[in-house]
């Protein structure tokens, strides 16, 4: 409750000082604006005791002080960024004076590189975000640059430099055409966030299987799959090989396993079998079975 009732007093003192019900027994001096973090004193007029209050985005601050002496504040005074006003009180009124604090240098960095996997080949795919903050985590929203800096396995690193703009600065690259990991550093000043992400093999790309008759029915059998640039799928995933024969539809999911998939099918008189993998369609081919 104490310190609702030196919010509410405050208020009031501020409102009464914006709208002239005090006379202004001292003049109060404030720099026109500061870094957030940077000490500083005003100086006073007058003689005799007074109260010193000063209203800022996170805080409010009362102390007892002396007319005609400097008034010190501290780095922790003044850590948030954003518009303050300082009101000096005595028994023969108040006066109030405003300035601005400003985030100070980069000094923190949170970068997000997102998503954490994405197919090879895609234009855009990649999203870099980079927000920036002071020491005290005001975001800097002067005139700043962040660096990004882009590595993978598909030929020489690439830097790209972005404006700030609201603490934030962002960029879209695409993937390359060779899976594996790429990584993004991005810096500011002398700190460095490196995120990784990973690039998968796009979807299957002229996608072909064979069929060896056995005693069972026969063996099917994909080639190696891969996507259009040649990255192998990733084991495990599924591969469909549908059969009609005079036993009706039958389909069978394969997982990839060293690059092909496989699976053994029962046969009855003369079989058409087709592949697919995800949206992709491969061969069809027909085969005698047993009658």
């Amino acid at each position: 409750m104490a310190c609702r009732s030196t919010a509410w007093t405050v208020a009031l003192l501020a409102t009464s000082v914006l709208f002239g019900a005090y006379g202004f027994a001292s003049d109060l001096h404030v720099p026109f604006s500061v870094n957030a973090g940077q000490g500083f004193s005003i100086s006073t007029e007058g003689s005799g005791d007074g109260t010193f209050y000063l209203l800022g985005p996170g805080n409010v601050i009362k102390r007892p002080v002396k007319l005609g002496a400097e008034i010190s504040i501290t780095s922790d005074d003044v850590a948030n960024s954003g518009q303050y006003q300082a009101i000096l009180c005595s028994s023969q009124g108040c006066a109030a004076a405003t300035f601005q604090v400003h985030a100070g240098d980069p000094a923190r960095l949170s970068f997000f590189l997102h998503p954490s996997r994405v197919p090879v080949s895609t234009p855009d795919a990649i999203v870099a975000t980079a927000f920036v903050f002071d020491r005290y985590y005001n975001p800097v929203l002067q005139t700043t640059k962040v660096e990004f800096q882009i590595s993978s396995g598909a030929g020489a690193d690439t830097t790209r430099t972005i404006p700030v703009q609201r603490g934030v600065a962002w960029m879209r690259i695409g993937s390359s055409n060779k899976a594996g990991p790429v990584r993004i550093v991005a810096s500011v000043a002398d700190i460095r966030e490196p995120r990784v992400i990973q690039q998968v093999a796009a979807e299957a790309c002229s996608l072909r299987m064979k069929a060896t008759p056995n005693a069972k029915g026969a063996l099917l059998e994909t080639d190696p799959v891969r996507d259009c640039s040649g990255n192998p799928l990733p084991d495990g995933t599924i591969v469909s090989f549908t059969k009609t024969d005079t036993t009706g539809k039958t389909t069978v999911d394969a997982p990839i396993k060293k690059g092909v998939a496989r699976a053994q099918v029962e046969l009855k008189g003369h079989s058409q079998i087709s592949v697919a993998c995800g949206v992709v369609l491969g061969n069809e081919i027909s085969v005698a079975g047993k009658t």
